[in-house]
């Protein structure tokens, strides 16, 4: 395999892929838009097609030596696709693109209905009787096929102008529709307001391709519970005297409260408390609202600047500012005197200020002659600051508390003299600390499950906690394959949670009459994906004595959240640090491990289990994609669709999850979208948290709401939320697939992606892979250049500084050491 880009223009449509033979052809024809299928041929075969926009054009199989591949589509009519052998004998298959394919032996345009009426063959209209002999022409076909039309139409007009009564022949939507007809006809009605949304016309039974997903609105929405509808209707007055869009109206009463039209027309720049709302936007609304006594340099829009630059820094992954670079962003946002914005900030209460000492920092003259040491000065959010200082306090609890007893000392040295290697090491570390970290990859999550046992073993109450469902599952899946004392039908269910799970008491051991979690150690995976206020939650809900270990692969993405509390405590050095010593195997490993450390290697792949598709736009990035999911992956890896997952940049774009995911609805689940988009059937990704991804499935829509099947759980999503919350998950963002692995994972870098790349988001993407992974790659030298490069972007925190223990005055010194 090579993961070195290939030139696009070397690479068009039709050419092999150096990391793929017959069994995994990525070189199928490409057409405009289309999406075509593929096909295996046993010797060389030459191969050619087109699809036209907006069609799916279908493939067959070559029976003999020799063979060659044909496909063809036509915009609102039929796709055939059929292979010739040499002994004459030949093979199709179509794919409905508006009307109905003919059957194998027929000419592609023969009945295929372009025209998109509804249409039913008549004796010899289709150009073959079916019995190998007396075909007729191509002429001969077109002119029957023209007579049936004719009569047919002649048939229609007879029967418009006899009489129809209403409700007689006709019932329900046809008599609804024809009542409508008449209306337009007659000059009643126009049709714009009758056909608002026409309906399609009615087809045979054959499978057509879906139209692409939309938002419909639900027929039956209960009201959301929110503000009253009194603050609501207020706060639409101000938007729409201040010219802002009156459809914010909920949000901003949410936001602000019952006094929201006061705290408005108070201060018109509380309107950035809203997600979404721009610094500019709010000074229009601001202007509007106070005429002449609008500025820029009003203390109300400093303040309202600097608090939003704060929530802005937080949505980064910072927990904290510096003031120097705070106020370097209030000047770039025109505010004509920062350093009082911020000091009006925090007068009000609004952020808070922190000095934290630089151990690191150079020495100078003036710090030795005070003797003091150099300071940072940090600007944050109430929320974060304090969360960040919980957390600290709570790791110190665990640092230097006793570990609750569980076993005698030598009863741990048996454990680890059993294991191997880190193993053995992890054990020992636990034995004796309240907080352990472990690092490694996917292959060194044994280590943390020979832990549990053993700990199980010695009378400890342990569990294990995961980002996601799925990594839970799959963790569960890893204990149960461990040697265990009792029989198989005896053992109780694995002891892991979802760390949302636990903490909400869904699942896990629950809570002991003084609020703690029921537990003695706990083992989270997925460390580097806890957030500060996440992590404090789990560390306050520890009891005294409790062991914690944190585990997880330091190269991967970071929290969602603020904060990077693994990173921090790693730096840190405050407890004991286990790196594994287990290497994820296979081709697979080599290439993940080889981007941790800043190199894209090229690795031997035998059994095709990387495998690079070059692409020169994100058009055809988007077809090759649908083609791996739905037709190579299955047929060379036997890995089924379901079971393969697409990673992408981002969510817009060409090439992004929007697209990708109507993409592959189109051709894996189509269907009308009718609740919200969606459909029984469709994969779904489900957010009930920022930073929070359930992978699932819909089961059935009603008026509740959306029924989802989500890792065995049953969640329903009221139809308020459906817009918010959910997105089709056949295509994910990075960090919507941190915490899972997925057999076969297609991991899309289209042209426009190169600026969204660095070495965490490739190493995430590339390591969700369990089997196989398939790059579909634009991006040419981008990709190299970001592994070895661009590293993860610095994060703003005050972890490090809160667990260091505090600087002892130096005259204390002084009188200590006299």
């Amino acid at each position: 395999m090579s993961t070195e880009p290939e030139t696009t223009e070397q690479t068009g449509p039709g050419t092999p892929d150096p990391g793929a033979d017959d069994g995994l052809r990525h070189d199928d024809p490409v057409g405009e838009g289309g999406t075509s299928g593929g096909g295996v041929s046993k010797n060389s075969a030459p191969e050619g097609g087109a699809a036209a926009e907006g069609d799916a054009s279908g493939a067959g199989r070559s029976a003999g030596g020799g063979a060659s591949e044909g496909a063809a589509s036509t915009e609102g009519g039929a796709s055939v696709a059929g292979t010739t052998a040499a002994d004459g004998a030949s093979e199709a298959g179509a794919a409905s693109g508006g009307g109905v394919a003919p059957d194998a032996g027929g000419d592609p345009e023969d009945g295929a209905g372009a025209s998109g009426a509804e249409a039913e063959p008549s004796d010899g209209s289709n150009g073959s009787d079916g019995s190998g002999g007396g075909e007729k022409s191509e002429a001969e076909a077109e002119l029957a096929a023209q007579r049936v039309e004719r009569e047919r139409i002649e048939q229609r007009k007879a029967e418009r102008k006899g009489p129809i009564e209403s409700g007689g022949k006709l019932s329900g939507k046809a008599a609804d529709l024809l009542a409508a007809v008449r209306a337009v006809e007659s000059g009643e009605k126009p049709s714009a307001t009758v056909f608002a949304e026409p309906e399609p016309a009615p087809r045979r039974a054959a499978p057509e391709p879906a139209p692409r997903p939309r938002t419909v609105a639900p027929e039956a929405a209960t009201a959301p519970a929110g503000p009253a509808p009194e603050t609501v209707q207020a706060v639409r007055r101000v938007l729409a005297q201040g010219g802002a869009p009156e459809t914010l109206a909920p949000q901003v009463a949410a936001a602000l409260g019952e006094a929201a039209e006061e705290r408005l027309h108070a201060d018109p720049w509380q309107l950035l408390h809203v997600s979404g709302v721009r610094p500019e936007q709010a000074d229009g609304f601001a202007r509007a609202l106070l005429g002449a006594e609008c500025g820029p340099d009003d203390e109300r829009r400093g303040r309202a600047f600097t608090v939003w630059l704060l929530e802005q820094a937080a949505l980064a992954g910072h927990t904290a500012l510096e003031a120097p670079a705070l106020t370097a962003a209030l000047a770039q946002r025109a505010v004509p005197d920062p350093e009082a914005a911020l000091n009006g900030t925090l007068a009000e209460g609004e952020a808070l200020v922190f000095q934290d000492a630089l151990d690191d920092a150079p020495a100078t003259e003036e710090a030795d002659e005070d003797g003091e040491r150099p300071v940072r000065v940090l600007v944050g959010l109430e929320r974060y600051a304090l969360a960040e200082e919980s957390l600290a306090d709570g790791l110190a609890r665990l640092i230097n508390s006793a570990p609750k007893e569980g076993g005698s000392a030598s009863d741990w040295q048996r454990a680890a003299a059993s294991a191997e290697s880190s193993a053995a090491e992890l054990l020992r570390a636990v034995a004796g600390h309240g907080l352990v970290l472990h690092t490694g990859g996917e292959a060194s999550r044994v280590e943390p499950a020979r832990l549990l046992g053993e700990a199980g073993r010695l009378g400890l109450r342990a569990w294990a906690a995961t980002h996601s469902p799925l990594g839970r599952d799959g963790f569960g899946q890893l204990l149960r394959r461990l040697p265990r004392e009792q029989e198989p039908s005896e053992a109780p269910a694995p002891p892991v949670a979802t760390v949302a799970g636990l903490l909400s008491g869904a699942e896990g051991p629950g809570r002991d009459e003084d609020g703690s979690l029921a537990l003695d150690l706990l083992v989270v995976l997925d460390a580097p994906q806890l957030d500060v206020e996440t992590a404090a939650l789990l560390v306050e809900s520890l009891p005294d004595g409790a062991r914690l270990v944190l585990a997880g692969d330091p190269a991967v993405l970071w929290s969602v959240g603020p904060g990077r509390v693994f990173a921090d405590l790693l730096a840190a050095r405050v407890c004991p640090q286990i790196a594994s010593r287990l290497p994820d195997p296979g081709p697979l490993g080599e290439l993940v491990s080889g981007i941790g450390a800043g190199e894209l290697n090229q690795v031997a792949a035998p059994g095709k289990e990387v495998v690079i598709v070059p692409v020169r736009d994100a058009g055809e990035a988007v077809h090759r994609t649908v083609q791996l999911v739905a037709d190579s992956v299955p047929r060379a890896i036997g890995v089924p669709a379901e079971q393969t997952v697409v990673i992408t940049p981002g969510h817009g774009g060409a090439a992004g999850t929007g697209a990708l995911n109507a993409a592959l609805k189109e051709r894996l689940n189509p269907g009308p979208g009718r609740f919200g988009g969606f459909d029984p059937g469709d994969r779904i990704a489900y957010s009930p948290a920022p930073g929070r991804t359930l992978p699932g499935q819909v089961v059935k829509a009603d008026a509740e709401g959306l029924h989802l099947s989500c890792s065995g759980a049953h969640v329903v999503v009221p139809k308020e939320r459906v817009e918010t919350q959910l997105r089709h998950g056949w295509a994910l963002t990075a960090h919507q697939a941190v915490g899972g692995r997925w057999p076969a994972v297609v991991v899309v870098l289209p042209g426009d992606a190169s600026q969204a790349l660095s070495r965490p988001w490739v190493y995430t993407a590339f390591s969700r892979a369990a089997r196989h992974l398939s790059v579909v790659h634009g991006v040419e030298q981008a990709l190299p250049r970001a592994v070895a490069e661009i590293p993860a972007r610095p994060r703003t925190t005050r972890l490090p500084a809160l667990l260091q223990p505090p600087a002892q005055d130096p005259g204390t010194q002084e009188q200590t050491a006299g």
